[in-house]
């Protein structure tokens, strides 16, 4: 099986957290960090936005890739959360077997 990590923003570690047990709970990634503090500097809507953040990772596999989107989007309060994947393409074999274990 291909193991992948999404990575999430939200807006505040409530947010996150809710999101994150979700994922979890649904067996959608077999574990999520919660990162605070993060600083984004984007566009939206025509102007300059500045805001504090909390960035989620979720190691998951490949093939929940929409499901987890799907339940994002579902506990999600922004009106495009960023939900994106970066391929894992190795690491500890004993671990990418857990993320595998531990998700549907």
């Amino acid at each position: 099986m291909a193991q992948t990590l999404a990575y999430i923003t939200a807006e505040n570690m409530d947010e996150a957290l809710r999101i994150g047990r979700a994922l979890v709970e649904n067996r959608l990634a077999a574990c999520v960090n919660a990162l605070e503090n993060m600083t984004s500097m984007y566009m939206w809507k025509g102007k300059m936005e500045t805001s504090r953040e909390v960035v989620l990772l979720a190691k998951t596999r490949e093939e929940l890739k929409d499901r987890l989107i799907e339940k994002v989007l579902e506990v999600h309060s922004y009106e495009c959360p960023c939900v994106v994947f970066v391929p894992l393409t190795g690491g500890h074999r004993e671990f990418l077997d857990w993320i595998d274990a531990e998700t549907e």
